[in-house]
């Protein structure tokens, strides 16, 4: 039997707080609109069937026939879903990773102007999960 270990022991997924395995920051914070539609059913298979840790061994073949992927298909999938840090891969592990927090990205304030730093504060605070 295969030992498996985490790839990124630092990065495994927990039951994000509305007990979804499916975290809304993948929407939320923007992830899935880098994804392809490809590399987006890749992700939804793999959350799926990994473990309490996001780990899974599934071969390319088995990836290829459950989601009718061509095998250069199936690696650009995989290349965006690694690109865009929603997994990590290393042949045959793979491992889906936890969102971490997000690094808000501050906004202007309406007249474009500086902003005081209770301003900023407060935004972060609004950006928390």
């Amino acid at each position: 039997m295969t030992l498996k270990r985490p790839i990124c022991p630092n990065r495994i997924r927990k039951v994000p707080g509305q007990f979804s395995w499916i975290d809304h920051r993948l929407v939320r914070d923007r992830y899935i609109e880098k994804c392809s539609h490809q590399a987006a059913a890749l992700y939804l298979f793999l959350v799926t069937v990994s473990d309490a840790k996001g780990l899974s061994f599934y071969s390319d073949v088995s990836l290829m026939r459950r989601l009718v992927m061509d095998r250069a298909t199936l690696q650009q999938a995989r290349v965006n879903l690694i690109q865009v840090d929603l997994i990590a891969y290393v042949r045959p592990l793979y491992q889906v990773l936890d969102l971490g927090r997000r690094t808000p990205t501050l906004r202007k304030s309406p007249q474009g102007q500086p902003r005081s730093l209770g301003q900023i504060l407060r935004q972060i605070r609004e950006d928390e999960p």
